[in-house]
This record gives structure tokens, sequence and C-alpha cells, in this order.
């Protein structure tokens, strides 16, 4: 059980820094507010545990040692990037069309977790080399799982939350389109870094 610790601290670290999946919380905090961006939320750590899961198990390093399979997933996960980059440009300049557009859904925040550079690392790498040493193996999955799952939960609410925040302060259409762009280049840098 020592070993929960390290684990812990792993999954704080690696949840709690940018990445994709918090770029994309903190302009739905803004966006939409909290409490619409909590099924977003949801969606990520749901979809995020069956992932950790599958590479614990070990078929996250058998997809990632097979080439095609990898180019695909990083192909998908900059595409879904780049969209999502236009998505945040037009919102910054239809602030009147704003009302329409909707936070994204708990099915997709979980799928997009198979197309995510960032979580695919912090998976494997997590299953690697903090996998508890408890037997029966399903149980230490499961105890990995639950563990990572309960760190990254409140991690990336905290996101959310911070954009739910700045959202009383970007009332201003100026500020607002400041925000977009910046929140445009993180997105299309972290399409990019899927690459470097």
């Amino acid at each position: 059980m020592e070993s929960l610790l390290p684990l812990a601290l792993f999954a704080f670290v690696s949840s709690i820094t940018p990445g994709p999946n918090n770029i994309m919380l903190t302009s739905s905090g803004i966006l939409f507010g909290f409490q619409r961006s909590i099924p977003h939320m949801l969606g990520i750590t749901f979809g995020f545990g069956v992932l950790l899961a599958l590479c614990a198990a070990g078929i996250g390093s058998l997809i990632l040692a097979v080439p095609e399979i990898h180019l695909v997933l990083k192909a998908m996960g900059s595409a879904y990037l780049v969209y999502l980059a236009w998505q945040l440009r037009s919102m910054a300049f239809r602030q009147d069309e704003q009302s329409s557009a909707k936070p994204m859904s708990f099915l997709g925040a979980a799928l997009f977790q198979f197309a995510n550079p960032k979580a695919w690392v912090m998976a494997v790498t997590g299953a690697s080399a903090f996998l508890p040493l408890v037997q029966p193996v399903w149980l230490a999955i499961t105890l990995f799982c639950i563990v990572f799952c309960a760190i990254n939960l409140p991690c990336v609410s905290l996101w959310a939350g911070t954009g739910a925040v700045l959202r009383r302060y970007l009332s201003d259409p100026r500020w607002q389109r400041l925000f977009c762009v910046v929140m445009v280049l993180l997105t299309l840098y972290s399409a990019a870094a899927i690459w470097l």
C-alpha cells in the first residue's frame, strides 16, 4: 500500500498541469459556467478511467507499440484540437450567437480521452510505473483506477471552476476576444505538440 502515495502524487501532478482537457474545461467554464460543464468533467474522468484500466491490463502498451494505430490516434487528437480551436475562434467573433453553443457532452468528453495524447501518456506511464503490487491483478487495476480518478476529478474541476470565475471578469467583449485568442493559440499549440 505504500505505492499509493507515489501514485497519488503522479496522478495529481499529471492531472493538474495544462493539457487539452484542462484547456477545454477552462473554456467551458467561461462560456457555459461551472454547472453546465459538469457532464464534461465527469465524462473526462469516466473515459480516462476506462483508458487507465485498458492500459493497466496491457492493452495500452500494445496499441502504442503498433505504429499505425498510434499514428491514427495522434491524427484524431490533433484534428479534434484544431476543430476545437476553430470553434473557439468563432465564439470570439459571434457573441450574439453564443447562446446556441453547447458544452461538450459526457459521451463526447469520455470518447475524447482515446484521442487525447496527454491522457495516453498519463495512463501508460501510470500503469507501467505505479500499478499497486497487490494480488489479484484485477484488484491492483481497480485500486489504480480509483485512486487516479479520485484525484483527477477535483483537478479537472478546478480548471472548469477557474473558467467560471474568469467568466465574471470577461463581460467586456474585448476581453472575451482576447481570452479566446489566447485559448485558440494554446489549443493549436497542444495540437502541434502531439507531433513533437
